[in-house]
């Protein structure tokens, strides 16, 4: 039976005394000597729980450094390392911990008011109580079960924006299999830094850049809150080389003027991910002249799926498959279309996930001869690089005609005045849906409704401009801060007008 490599204690012996892993808030540095000896003590700690190979092991904190201390533990014995969302709710939380059925649930201390309801059987440690007992104990040994590259390692729990969560189950082989292809396709190597605002209960905070650097040996600083001015002072401090934001972070830093005129000296590239990036952030990055590129992922593929050369890049596009997973389109019949065609995109490789937790008819209806069936819709040009249009599932059919209201956002983003947009099909007796703009405007603008549509009618026919808008403060997020369009559709239900 083939079996998993140790590849953290393989590293602390490469690298010992390099940096790891270090702590914003309080500059605390960890070599990888001293990462690999607390993860095994951590794993130690939890055998003597009685926690065994594929036992479920809860964590519960914001941003730290510890949880890559647990998250390794958990792969060095077999155990299922599950990070939960602390921005839920106490009975959010208890359904979820119903659905994994945890042996431990290792929780920071400020957030213990959210576990209120805990399985039976199921064991409580709080981390701040129990880290020093841990670090002090001796290492007997761990008594290691035989691991397969297809055992689990990670369960990450979607957003629930399209409905209840589910628990996203990678391996061994899934997560080794990401970070290994992200170190080759990005020339990751161990002189790299990055800066972890993404939370580590998400893949973006787990496995776009913080375990591929700590494969090649390269430094990862994690910090707990996005705060524009104290992001702009972190990168340059630390030394950061790669960094992944989300758009809505972009947004907040192109607001800040110490942004615009700040240089980044070290920095070889900012990465964007979670949703798509408006083309006012492209331009900044191009008058700065520093690399910037979009990236596409979801937690059940790695999440890295595309390469971009920032010398090679085109507006809007993702690049090109990355070296170690496979790409294609299709269309409704699952036969591969024409280049410039829209069609579903399917994704392959070993960094596809394992399951959706105890739920096998989910899991077959994307998982399909070993294509992993994304729901996005995509094209690519003649180069072979690749364009993200949109979720299958957002895809508005009005009057007969398919619109796909990513292009529509990213013209309205241009708009000087637009701070940021959703669109969306709501419900129409006539039309069947009809296209609706949600518009947040810059402080101190004003933006009617008739400047909105001629700028629409520069850029698209008239069947695809919005027939309603609504402009509101402020867009509501999701926890990793993409625009809930769930939560739009919820709060405007039934409010289109009547209109042409």
């Amino acid at each position: 039976m083939e079996r998993v490599t140790d590849w953290l204690q393989k590293r602390s012996m490469i690298s010992p005394d390099q940096i790891a892993l270090m702590n914003a808030a309080t500059n605390e540095m960890i070599g990888y000597r001293t990462l690999d000896e607390r993860a095994s003590k951590w794993a130690q700690y939890m055998q003597d729980k009685g926690i065994v190979k594929g036992d479920r092991v809860v964590y519960l904190a914001r941003n730290h450094t510890v949880c890559f201390e647990i998250l390794f533990a958990c792969g060095k014995i077999g155990a299922v390392f599950v990070p939960l969302n602390w921005r839920l709710s106490p009975s959010e939380i208890g359904a979820i911990t119903e659905n994994c059925t945890p042996k431990l649930i290792l929780y920071k201390e400020n957030l213990h008011p959210l576990i209120t309801q805990v399985p039976r059987g199921c064991l409580k440690s709080c981390i701040d109580e129990i880290t020093m007992e841990v670090y002090s104990g001796n290492n007997k040994g761990l008594s290691q079960d035989l691991l397969s590259p297809s055992d689990p390692w990670l369960m990450i729990y979607t957003g629930g924006t399209t409905g209840s969560p589910k628990g996203v189950v990678l391996s061994h082989r899934s997560v080794t299999a990401n970070a290994m292809n992200t170190v080759v396709s990005w020339n990751l190597t161990k002189d790299d830094c990055t800066l972890t605002y993404l939370p580590t209960f998400h893949t973006g905070g787990l496995n776009a850049l913080s375990l591929p650097l700590l494969m090649i040996g390269g430094k990862v600083v994690i910090a707990e809150r996005f705060v524009p001015e104290q992001a702009i002072q972190a990168l340059n401090e630390f030394g950061c080389s790669i960094v992944l934001l989300v758009p809505t972070m972009y947004h907040l830093l192109l607001e800040r003027e110490e942004f615009k005129y700040t240089p980044f000296p070290k920095m070889k590239v900012f990465l964007s991910g979670g949703a798509p990036c408006p083309g006012k952030v492209y331009e900044f990055f191009n008058e700065k002249k520093i690399p910037f590129k979009e990236g596409y992922g979801l937690t059940e593929a790695g999440p890295n799926n595309f390469y971009i050369d920032p010398s090679r890049m085109k507006k809007g596009s993702v690049g090109k498959a990355m070296m170690l997973n496979r790409v294609k389109v299709v269309d409704d019949a699952g036969n591969p279309v024409e280049q410039g065609e829209v069609g579903e995109l399917l994704l392959g490789g070993d960094h596809l996930f394992k399951e959706y937790w105890q739920k096998p008819e989910q899991t077959q209806e994307v998982l399909k001869d070993g294509w992993l069936h994304t729901g996005d819709l995509a094209k690519y040009d003649e180069d072979e690089d690749y364009y993200i249009v949109g979720r299958k599932k957002d895809m508005i059919i009005s009057g007969g005609e398919n619109i796909y209201p990513l292009e529509i956002e990213h013209w309205l983003t241009e708009h000087p005045e637009i701070s940021e947009c959703a669109v969306i099909g709501l419900p129409h007796e006539k039309w069947g849906e009809v296209v609706t703009a949600f518009i947040s405007v810059r402080n101190g603008q004003r933006l009617s409704i008739e400047d909105v549509e001629t700028y629409c009618l520069q850029k698209f026919g008239k069947f695809k401009v919005p027939k309603d808008y609504h402009f509101i403060n402020e867009l509501p997020k999701t926890d990793v801060g993409k625009v809930n369009k769930q939560e739009l559709t919820k709060r405007f239900q039934g409010a289109i007008k009547e209109k042409g």
